[in-house]
């Protein structure tokens, strides 16, 4: 796989508030780019199905690696794509504030997707990278 993107910020919420906020996958579209409706099949666990409709098109993720509290991935396979997501969250200030990093891979097999690679990760890069920073704002604006 190669690296899209890496993207980081620092939320000023707990680490469980901003976990909260991003396994909460019926609320996600509100901070989402371009996701218009998300719900996970069975829960947050390893092996669950993320169900979401985003730019037209319903599409699924797996969750591949869960350590509660602190990091989930995500893996899209889409045609020849594959897609992992990985979100980390590591307390900071005994856990007052918390530094989100989102780092983006992708692999690319067959043809045209391997020729294509370099433009989706850049596409990729455009329109997901700044859900970090949504996150954010969604975890600073959200109840206690």
């Amino acid at each position: 796989m190669k690296r899209a993107f890496t993207v980081d910020a620092v939320i000023d919420r707990p680490a469980r508030d901003v976990w909260r906020v991003l396994t909460d996958w019926e609320r996600a579209p509100r901070w989402m780019q371009g996701v218009e409706s998300m719900y996970a099949e069975s829960g947050t666990r390893v092996g669950s199905t993320i169900i979401f409709h985003a730019r037209g098109k319903t599409r699924t993720s797996e969750i591949a690696d869960l350590d509660e509290g602190r990091s989930i991935t995500l893996v899209t396979i889409q045609g020849g794509v594959t897609a992992r997501y990985v979100y980390r969250l590591e307390p900071l200030d005994g856990d007052a504030r918390t530094r989100a990093r989102l780092t983006a891979d992708l692999a690319t097999t067959g043809f045209p997707w391997t020729l294509l690679a370099p433009l989706i990760r850049l596409a990729v890069r455009r329109t997901d990278a700044g859900q970090i920073h949504a996150l954010r704002t969604a975890a600073e604006n959200a109840q206690a």
